[in-house]
């Protein structure tokens, strides 16, 4: 096997804003594996102020991770527990070359272009006007789900913003999802979340930023809008999972296998969320279509029915163009186009 990675810089159509700041770019690593003349591609994907993958040493442990491969030793032989993004980008590629080199991973509907996965509509954070063009738009699209990022603008902004849609689409034509990337402050938010839930929430994801267990306990108990952890679960060890849940007692978590390390760890979330009676969906992390399309492949096989955050790729100037294709609020993967990878030299 020959391994090698490619470092790779997406940029954003227009400023991403989030409660830890606003994006122009993004950093992607490919991992690029090459056996008996097939091509598996992963990606390692990071986002800053998020991911626990240290900046440091990242690309050293990529090249340690290749010589190791090159080497012909087993990939064990690297620690990656504290880069999960690579981990993931590992699988991924080793999963790619396994299955022919194709994108193709999993043998599912999906994957052969005869049904889509239905997602959520998202909508950054900007000034008012920018976020109510963004929502037209997402409903013009036929999206029944919006997801709106919250907790960066002022307060009774957002909820004039969320008061105008519930003013002409009702619970029953649009449903609201809420995401404030931990923006609360642990003092104030029951008083925020008491404010919003007036307008039907279906769920707020990480209120509070995460680590203040018991805190986030009292809000999940106390809430008027089901509470989804996110951030919460990033670089939980696999033995404190189980109880992690269990303390806090969300009505949901969010998955994004890159940020978690692998499908493997994303799959014991969902095995330990389901004792539980907490209910999931699987996000993407602002990966290129590359990372995408391994994460919608893997979604396809776990047969939820919930609107799933994979919505995107249409987020770059330069992502690589592929398969995926967004259509009516679904996300499809049109086995008659071909994936164009001559943007990584490939």
């Amino acid at each position: 096997m020959k391994a090698r990675y490619i470092n790779y810089n997406l940029n954003f159509k227009f400023p991403a804003g989030t409660s830890r700041g606003v994006l122009h770019s993004k950093y992607s690593a490919f991992l690029i594996l090459e056996e008996n003349g097939v091509t598996g591609i992963g990606e390692c994907s990071t986002i800053p102020g998020l991911s626990i993958d240290p900046e440091n040493g990242y690309e050293q442990k990529l090249r340690e991770l290749c010589d190791v491969l090159n080497y012909n030793k087993h990939p064990e032989n690297v620690d990656l527990s504290l880069f999960p993004s690579i981990a993931f980008g590992l699988e991924t590629a080793l999963l790619d070359l396994k299955t022919g080199g194709k994108r193709q991973l999993f043998d599912t509907e999906f994957s052969k272009g005869t049904a889509g996965i239905l997602i959520n509509g998202l909508v950054w954070m900007g000034d008012k006007a920018f976020m109510q063009k963004q929502i037209k738009k997402k409903i013009r699209a036929d999206y029944r789900c919006i997801k709106l990022k919250v907790g960066a603008l002022d307060f009774e902004t957002e909820l004039e913003i969320i008061a105008d849609i519930r003013a002409e689409f009702p619970e029953s034509e649009i449903e609201i999802r809420l995401d404030a990337n931990g923006g609360f402050s642990a003092d104030d938010a029951l008083l925020k979340l008491e404010k919003l839930a007036k307008f039907q929430i279906h769920s707020i994801e990480q209120p509070i930023k995460q680590g203040q267990l018991d805190k986030m306990a009292e809000i999940c108990h106390k809430s008027p809008i089901p509470i989804v952890l996110d951030e919460e679960l990033i670089g939980i060890k696999s033995t404190e999972k189980e109880s992690l849940i269990e303390k806090i007692k969300p009505a949901y978590i969010i998955l994004k296998p890159s940020l978690l390390g692998s499908f493997k760890a994303s799959e014991e979330w969902i095995q330990h969320a389901e004792k539980q009676n907490v209910k999931w969906w699987i996000t993407s992390a602002l990966e290129s279509n590359i990372g995408l399309n391994a994460i919608a492949q893997w979604t396809s096989t776990l047969g939820s029915e919930l609107p799933q955050g994979l919505g995107t790729g249409q987020l770059y100037h330069n992502n690589i163009p592929s398969p995926l294709e967004i259509r009516n609020a679904m996300l499809f993967y049109e086995k008659e186009k071909e994936w164009d990878l001559s943007l990584l030299n490939i």
